[in-house]
């Protein structure tokens, strides 16, 4: 559990910043964003072949769906958090499991299932099928959010009030848990990077400078979900990879749809359909962004005895 040495670190870091929401609810926010932009990107990957079959078309149907019930779960919290918590939760369980669905199916396109035992399962073949690892992020989305619908009382004590006033205890405070998701967000991130950059072989030796940032988030997201008392030196660096992933992801956006343009800088649609992801590289802004959040104070204030409002 994460105790107070490392709680007042992270506390005096982010309590400098005033919302109108909490930590919790800004973190379903961002699950709700991340739910619509998901289908966007889903889209314009899987119009490359000019044709969207039936099951493509689920992820890119559920993710404006999703997206709209959080936010409609949201508003109704206001009045009503019993019922849009559970709205909210079967939501994001839906979103693991398409997540986890799409990812078998990139997997199945992955494989030669007639050749040799062996030959099967290739590293080339990995590098230019569908992105195994890209619907997963659908199931990231889902755990950041039912991590966040749930109340820790208190605060950063791993204690959570569910329905009907049940407590459950976890190992980890929400901080860490925050702190593990955004590791292992940044490795799922990575892990693509690497696989869209290895079809051009790394020819461009600035390519390794997402694969090393990406690296270094990872290790400082994790790192810092470990540390029961994290020093200020600990959190700063954390902080430091969560400004290089946002960095990276600005600069790789802005290269990817330059390089998307013709040479009289003319944008031409089927160019951003077949050509360098624009959006991918914003995934290392997503996950630069929910560490940065991650540091904010856990308290969600109520009046005392009144049921707190959810969040959204």
């Amino acid at each position: 559990m994460m105790r107070a040495g490392s709680l007042k670190a992270l506390i005096r870091l982010g309590s400098w910043i005033h919302s109108p929401f909490t930590r919790d609810q800004l973190m379903l926010l961002m699950a709700a964003v991340n739910e619509f932009f998901l289908a966007v990107d889903i889209y314009l990957a899987h119009s490359i072949s000019g044709t969207i079959t039936r099951n493509e078309w689920i992820p890119i149907i559920f993710g404006p769906i999703a997206s709209g019930l959080l936010l409609f779960a949201g508003l109704l919290a206001l009045r009503r958090r019993g019922l849009a918590t559970v709205i909210a939760n079967l939501v994001l369980t839906a979103s693991i499991g398409v997540g986890l669905l799409g990812a078998y199916f990139h997997f199945v396109r992955a494989i030669l299932p007639t050749a040799p035992f062996g030959q099967r399962v290739s590293l080339d073949l990995i590098v230019w099928a569908p992105p195994v690892l890209g619907p997963l992020t659908f199931s990231l989305v889902g755990i950041l959010g039912i991590s966040a619908v749930w109340i820790e009382e208190p605060p950063d004590s791993g204690i959570l009030r569910l329905i009907g006033g049940v407590r459950l205890r976890l190992p980890y405070s929400k901080t860490r848990a925050y702190c593990f998701l955004v590791g292992l967000g940044s490795l799922a991130t990575l892990i693509s990077s690497v696989l869209d950059h290895a079809r051009t072989q790394f020819t461009n030796p600035w390519l390794w400078i997402p694969t090393s940032v990406g690296a270094f988030g990872t290790v400082v997201g994790v790192g810092l979900g470990l540390m029961d008392r994290p020093t200020r030196a600990d959190v700063w660096t954390f902080v430091g990879g969560m400004m290089a992933m946002l960095l990276v992801g600005l600069a790789g956006a802005y290269f990817h749809i330059e390089s998307n343009l013709t040479s009289q800088g003319t944008i031409v649609g089927e160019r951003f359909v077949r050509g360098a992801p624009f959006l991918a590289p914003l995934l290392f802004c997503n996950m630069g962004t929910l560490g940065l959040l991650a540091l904010l104070p856990p308290d969600e204030p109520s009046p005392a005895g009144a049921p707190q409002p959810a969040p959204a």
